[in-house]
């Protein structure tokens, strides 16, 4: 799945709802399985509740039904975490991506974390998904034997991990209840993590390679693993140069190279330095996404 970027219009800052319908658009063809939408890579802790609600509108009207939908509902209160899940519910959304509270981090126990969740899936209209956050963000860094303790929940059915350690994969897979999805955020793990049972990925370099990063997926399926590999090794370098190496502003910048609406992110977030502009084009044509003529132009 995509976890989509959010464009915003250039002049007044706001969110470019026309722009993020045409990048859904041309994103749903490309074999991915579904769009996360309100996550890290969409800058959701940026936007304000109406904004991300928009954006859920506009999306939920431009997708085909059999496209799966995650909101990213996540809030620091457990009241503002059920408001955002009820709305996405209400929109037609069929999962809750939610990282946890990590404002008080020196309160958030394993206990209270624990509690937070099971409050959530309680509550919640529709499947949680617990998002393990990138841990150079601020945010909190799950203990295995808590994602194993929720895993149990028959409302609570995977987790996002975003760490980037296979072993951390390999321990989910093993200790979390039968049926709990993994999925790996990291866009340099997906293969690897499929051979040891993960069952996919929310990739934030599936915005610049939608249909490699799908047929990692289809090919491993399919049984033939050499050309999973292939396209995984192109996949993975894109991902540590752009995704990893650049964050927001490289892959929004990539996306307006190849012809979706990418934009700059919002303050305070930078756009990506000029300077480093090149070393993006040069990393989608190696990539085999931009023509060597659009790298000369870029």
């Amino acid at each position: 799945m995509i976890p989509t970027t959010t464009p915003f219009d250039p002049v007044t800052g706001e969110v470019d709802l026309v722009a993020l319908r045409r990048n859904v658009e041309k994103w749903v063809p490309t074999g991915i399985r579904g769009l996360v939408i309100g996550g890290s890579t969409g800058e959701a802790v940026l936007l304000d509740d109406r904004e991300r609600v928009r954006c859920w509108d506009v999306v939920a009207r431009s997708v085909p039904d059999d496209t799966v939908l995650v909101a990213g509902t996540g809030a620091e209160s457990l009241r503002a975490t059920l408001r955002l899940t009820h709305m996405a519910a209400d929109r037609g959304f069929h999962a809750a991506l939610v990282q946890p509270p990590a404002f008080y981090k020196g309160a958030m126990t394993p206990a209270v974390v624990r509690d937070h969740y099971l409050a959530v899936a309680d509550a919640a209209p529709i499947p949680v998904i617990l998002y393990q956050v990138p841990t150079r963000f601020s945010t909190l860094d799950f203990p295995a034997g808590l994602i194993a303790e929720l895993s149990v929940h028959e409302n609570i059915i995977g987790i996002k991990d975003s760490r980037g350690k296979l072993e951390t994969v390999g321990e989910l897979v093993t200790q979390t209840a039968r049926g709990f999805q993994v999925l790996v955020g990291s866009g340099a793990l997906l293969y690897a993590a499929l051979e040891i049972g993960a069952v996919g990925g929310i990739l934030g370099v599936a915005n610049l390679a939608p249909v490699d990063s799908a047929r990692i997926q289809a090919r491993f399926q399919a049984g033939d693993t050499a050309a999973a590999g292939r396209i995984q090794h192109r996949v993975g370098a894109l991902h540590n140069a752009i995704v990893g190496g650049m964050g927001v502003a490289g892959v929004k910048y990539g996306l307006d190279l190849l012809g979706y609406r990418g934009g700059v992110p919002r303050p305070p977030l930078k756009p990506l330095p000029e300077g480093r502009r090149g070393e993006v084009a040069e990393h989608l044509t190696r990539a085999g996404l931009l023509t060597e003529g659009a790298l000369a132009r870029a």
